[in-house]
């Protein structure tokens, strides 16, 4: 979040710098230079200011050297999309948030995911399509996972159509144009390395026409995104 984007939000909500600052726990003068650009704002800082001003966890810090683990464990994936509402784990209680960029990007990175996990990251795009693109993009290209990122993208996109807003249709189309231009000639999969030699060749031939596009051997379709309904 931009410091333009932090004053804002404390405006939005009727504070003055002095009376945001006692919720916040901090001073004034602190509180003027974070809005400033003067301060690096820290994530528990961040998490204050998401409950006090009504952000979203878009508005969490980033980390500028993330690099994605080798493996995520399943219910810890599944408890980070808990925290950003994805329905599908509604049962689970969490409250801790994580910024929806990075827990996507953790997710692209994995070489296996569970189809219940691989399901959630449309959602995850297409909830929080405000994200930071810019962030998202560059680790992408860094390490390779445009043609993941672009076709969930594509399926966000999707999603945005059939709730018909408009103006993530727009968002959204623009980041999947982005990445086409930067999209791999190799073929790769939506995070299911393990998939047969056999499932391999029956994806080559039945996979929708998109997945050709961004070529990666998957099946999923806007169909099976049932909890984005």
């Amino acid at each position: 979040m931009s410091p333009e984007q932090l004053s804002a939000a404390r405006r939005r909500v009727g504070l003055s710098q002095q009376q945001a600052a006692a919720r916040l726990g901090v001073s004034q003068p602190y509180l003027s230079l974070l809005e400033q650009g003067r301060r690096p704002l820290t994530t528990a800082l961040a998490r204050k200011m998401m409950r006090i001003y009504g952000l979203s966890p878009t508005a969490l810090p980033l980390r500028q050297g993330a690099v994605p683990a080798a493996r995520l464990e399943p219910d810890e994936l599944a408890r980070q999309l808990a925290g950003l509402g994805y329905p599908g784990f509604a049962w689970l209680r969490t409250r801790r948030q994580r910024n929806p960029a990075e827990v996507l990007f953790a997710a692209l990175a994995q070489s296996d995911l569970e189809t219940r996990l691989t399901e959630a990251l449309p959602w995850v795009v297409y909830r929080y399509a405000d994200l930071d693109w810019e962030w998202l993009l560059a680790r992408a290209r860094q390490f390779e996972l445009q043609n993941r990122l672009g076709y969930v993208t594509h399926l966000a996109g999707r999603l945005a159509r059939r709730h018909k807003e408009g103006s993530k249709v727009v968002l959204l189309a623009v980041m999947e144009s982005r990445l086409d231009r930067a999209r791999l000639a190799r073929e790769d999969t939506l995070c299911h390395d393990s998939l047969s030699e056999a499932e391999r060749r029956w994806l080559r031939r039945h996979r929708p026409a998109p997945a050709r596009h961004w070529n990666l051997l998957t099946d999923l379709s806007p169909e099976h995104l049932t909890h984005a309904a």
